[in-house]
Protein backbone atom coordinates (compact mmCIF):
# COMPACT_ATOMS: atom_id res chain seq x y z
CA UNK A 1 0.00 0.00 0.00
CA UNK A 2 2.89 2.34 0.81
CA UNK A 3 4.38 1.72 -2.63
CA UNK A 4 1.03 2.42 -4.29
CA UNK A 5 0.64 5.73 -2.43
CA UNK A 6 4.16 6.79 -3.43
CA UNK A 7 3.52 5.93 -7.08
CA UNK A 8 0.20 7.82 -7.04
CA UNK A 9 1.99 10.95 -5.85
CA UNK A 10 5.19 10.59 -7.84
CA UNK A 11 4.00 10.68 -11.44
CA UNK A 12 1.60 13.68 -11.21
CA UNK A 13 4.21 15.65 -9.25
CA UNK A 14 6.89 14.91 -11.81
CA UNK A 15 4.70 16.18 -14.63
CA UNK A 16 3.30 19.17 -12.77
CA UNK A 17 6.75 20.36 -11.78
CA UNK A 18 7.71 20.89 -15.39
CA UNK A 19 4.47 22.29 -16.78
CA UNK A 20 5.15 25.64 -18.45
CA UNK A 21 3.33 28.83 -17.55
CA UNK A 22 2.25 29.25 -21.16
CA UNK A 23 -0.53 27.10 -22.55
CA UNK A 24 0.94 23.75 -23.53
CA UNK A 25 0.42 22.31 -26.99
CA UNK A 26 0.71 18.83 -28.42
CA UNK A 27 4.14 18.09 -29.82
CA UNK A 28 4.30 16.77 -33.37
CA UNK A 29 6.17 13.59 -34.26
CA UNK A 30 8.66 15.76 -36.13
CA UNK A 31 9.33 17.90 -33.04
CA UNK A 32 9.80 14.84 -30.87
CA UNK A 33 12.14 13.16 -33.36
CA UNK A 34 14.15 16.38 -33.67
CA UNK A 35 14.48 16.58 -29.89
CA UNK A 36 15.64 12.97 -29.55
CA UNK A 37 18.15 13.44 -32.36
CA UNK A 38 19.50 16.65 -30.81
CA UNK A 39 21.72 14.75 -28.37
CA UNK A 40 23.71 11.52 -28.56
CA UNK A 41 24.74 11.33 -24.90
CA UNK A 42 22.87 11.96 -21.66
CA UNK A 43 22.93 11.07 -18.00
CA UNK A 44 20.63 11.58 -15.05
CA UNK A 45 18.73 10.01 -12.20
CA UNK A 46 15.74 7.74 -12.69
CA UNK A 47 12.97 6.09 -10.70
CA UNK A 48 11.72 2.73 -11.94
CA UNK A 49 8.33 1.25 -11.16
CA UNK A 50 8.46 -2.50 -11.72
CA UNK A 51 5.64 -4.76 -12.83
CA UNK A 52 5.12 -6.00 -9.26
CA UNK A 53 4.74 -2.45 -7.93
CA UNK A 54 8.17 -2.23 -6.31
CA UNK A 55 10.22 0.91 -6.86
CA UNK A 56 13.92 1.22 -7.64
CA UNK A 57 16.14 4.26 -8.18
CA UNK A 58 19.48 4.80 -9.83
CA UNK A 59 21.64 6.54 -12.41
CA UNK A 60 21.08 6.36 -16.17
CA UNK A 61 23.64 6.80 -18.95
CA UNK A 62 22.83 6.97 -22.67
CA UNK A 63 25.23 6.93 -25.61
CA UNK A 64 23.60 6.48 -28.98
CA UNK A 65 23.62 4.51 -31.09
CA UNK A 66 22.76 1.38 -29.19
CA UNK A 67 24.14 2.02 -25.70
CA UNK A 68 22.42 2.56 -22.37
CA UNK A 69 23.29 1.78 -18.75
CA UNK A 70 21.08 1.60 -15.62
CA UNK A 71 22.98 1.55 -12.32
CA UNK A 72 20.55 0.66 -9.51
CA UNK A 73 21.05 2.06 -6.04
CA UNK A 74 21.22 -0.19 -2.95
CA UNK A 75 19.60 -2.31 -1.75
CA UNK A 76 18.93 -3.43 -5.35
CA UNK A 77 22.48 -3.08 -6.63
CA UNK A 78 21.68 -4.50 -10.07
CA UNK A 79 23.13 -3.29 -13.34
CA UNK A 80 21.50 -3.35 -16.78
CA UNK A 81 23.54 -2.27 -19.77
CA UNK A 82 23.31 -2.38 -23.56
CA UNK A 83 26.31 -2.35 -25.87
CA UNK A 84 27.56 -4.20 -28.91
CA UNK A 85 24.01 -5.15 -29.90
CA UNK A 86 23.31 -6.97 -26.62
CA UNK A 87 21.57 -6.24 -23.35
CA UNK A 88 23.23 -7.63 -20.21
CA UNK A 89 21.58 -7.93 -16.80
CA UNK A 90 23.86 -8.23 -13.77
CA UNK A 91 22.17 -9.42 -10.58
CA UNK A 92 24.16 -9.35 -7.31
CA UNK A 93 22.06 -12.26 -6.06
CA UNK A 94 23.03 -14.48 -9.00
CA UNK A 95 26.18 -16.55 -9.50
CA UNK A 96 25.60 -16.61 -13.27
CA UNK A 97 26.18 -13.08 -14.53
CA UNK A 98 25.23 -11.65 -16.86
CA UNK A 99 21.97 -12.74 -18.42
CA UNK A 100 22.17 -11.58 -22.07
CA UNK A 101 19.73 -11.06 -24.91
CA UNK A 102 19.71 -9.08 -28.19
CA UNK A 103 19.00 -5.35 -28.01
CA UNK A 104 16.92 -5.77 -31.19
CA UNK A 105 14.40 -7.75 -29.12
CA UNK A 106 13.54 -4.88 -26.77
CA UNK A 107 11.42 -1.81 -27.65
CA UNK A 108 14.07 0.34 -25.95
CA UNK A 109 16.16 0.08 -29.10
CA UNK A 110 13.77 2.54 -30.80
CA UNK A 111 15.19 5.48 -28.83
CA UNK A 112 18.76 4.17 -29.13
CA UNK A 113 18.91 4.21 -32.94
CA UNK A 114 21.51 6.42 -34.60
CA UNK A 115 18.71 8.43 -36.23
CA UNK A 116 15.22 8.42 -34.73
CA UNK A 117 12.28 8.97 -37.08
CA UNK A 118 8.92 8.45 -35.41
CA UNK A 119 7.12 9.31 -38.65
CA UNK A 120 8.12 5.97 -40.19
CA UNK A 121 5.11 4.01 -41.37
CA UNK A 122 3.76 1.69 -38.70
CA UNK A 123 6.10 2.91 -35.94
CA UNK A 124 3.72 5.11 -33.90
CA UNK A 125 0.48 3.43 -32.85
CA UNK A 126 -0.79 6.16 -30.52
CA UNK A 127 -0.13 9.93 -30.25
CA UNK A 128 -2.07 11.80 -27.54
CA UNK A 129 -2.04 14.99 -25.47
CA UNK A 130 -3.55 15.46 -22.00
CA UNK A 131 -3.17 19.23 -21.75
CA UNK A 132 0.27 19.00 -20.16
CA UNK A 133 2.22 16.16 -21.77
CA UNK A 134 2.40 14.54 -25.19
CA UNK A 135 2.49 10.75 -25.17
CA UNK A 136 3.67 8.63 -28.07
CA UNK A 137 3.51 4.84 -28.24
CA UNK A 138 6.03 3.35 -30.69
CA UNK A 139 6.96 -0.11 -31.88
CA UNK A 140 9.28 -1.75 -34.37
CA UNK A 141 7.17 -1.79 -37.58
CA UNK A 142 8.91 -4.97 -38.68
CA UNK A 143 8.45 -6.81 -35.36
CA UNK A 144 5.42 -5.42 -33.49
CA UNK A 145 5.13 -8.67 -31.53
CA UNK A 146 8.17 -7.64 -29.47
CA UNK A 147 6.17 -5.00 -27.60
CA UNK A 148 6.26 -1.21 -27.52
CA UNK A 149 7.57 1.83 -25.70
CA UNK A 150 5.33 4.65 -24.50
CA UNK A 151 7.20 7.97 -24.31
CA UNK A 152 5.93 11.00 -22.38
CA UNK A 153 7.19 14.52 -23.16
CA UNK A 154 6.56 17.97 -21.79
CA UNK A 155 7.12 21.09 -23.88
CA UNK A 156 8.64 24.59 -23.66
CA UNK A 157 11.33 23.31 -23.85
CA UNK A 158 10.74 19.76 -25.03
CA UNK A 159 11.87 17.19 -22.45
CA UNK A 160 11.51 13.43 -22.16
CA UNK A 161 10.00 12.75 -18.73
CA UNK A 162 8.97 9.11 -18.69
CA UNK A 163 8.76 5.91 -20.66
CA UNK A 164 6.89 2.66 -20.21
CA UNK A 165 8.27 -0.45 -21.88
CA UNK A 166 5.78 -3.23 -22.59
CA UNK A 167 7.56 -6.43 -23.56
CA UNK A 168 6.34 -9.34 -25.66
CA UNK A 169 4.62 -10.91 -22.63
CA UNK A 170 2.71 -7.72 -21.80
CA UNK A 171 4.85 -6.96 -18.73
CA UNK A 172 5.27 -3.22 -18.16
CA UNK A 173 8.21 -1.35 -16.63
CA UNK A 174 7.94 2.40 -16.01
CA UNK A 175 10.99 4.68 -15.89
CA UNK A 176 10.49 8.24 -14.61
CA UNK A 177 13.39 10.52 -15.49
CA UNK A 178 14.93 13.34 -13.54
CA UNK A 179 16.61 16.20 -15.39
CA UNK A 180 18.83 14.77 -18.13
CA UNK A 181 22.26 16.32 -18.65
CA UNK A 182 22.66 16.13 -22.44
CA UNK A 183 25.76 16.21 -24.61
CA UNK A 184 27.99 15.21 -21.71
CA UNK A 185 31.07 13.03 -21.92
CA UNK A 186 30.08 9.41 -21.29
CA UNK A 187 32.96 6.87 -21.41
CA UNK A 188 32.61 3.88 -23.76
CA UNK A 189 33.79 1.70 -20.87
CA UNK A 190 30.36 2.03 -19.25
CA UNK A 191 28.84 -0.07 -22.05
CA UNK A 192 31.55 -2.74 -22.36
CA UNK A 193 29.77 -5.95 -21.35
CA UNK A 194 32.93 -8.09 -21.51
CA UNK A 195 34.87 -5.75 -19.21
CA UNK A 196 31.93 -5.49 -16.83
CA UNK A 197 31.63 -9.27 -16.69
CA UNK A 198 35.28 -9.50 -15.59
CA UNK A 199 34.60 -7.02 -12.80
CA UNK A 200 31.71 -9.13 -11.52
CA UNK A 201 33.69 -12.37 -11.48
Amino acid sequence: MKTLRLLTLLIPMALAAFAGAAKAQQLSLGEISQYLNSFATAEGEFTQVNADGTISTGQLYIKRPGRIRFEYNPPDGSLVMAGGGSVAVFDPQSDRNPERYPLAETPLKIILDRTIDLSRSGMVTRHTFDGTATTVTAQDPQRPELGNIQLKFTGSPVELRQWIVTDETGTQTTVILGDLAKGVGVPDRLFNIIAETRDWE
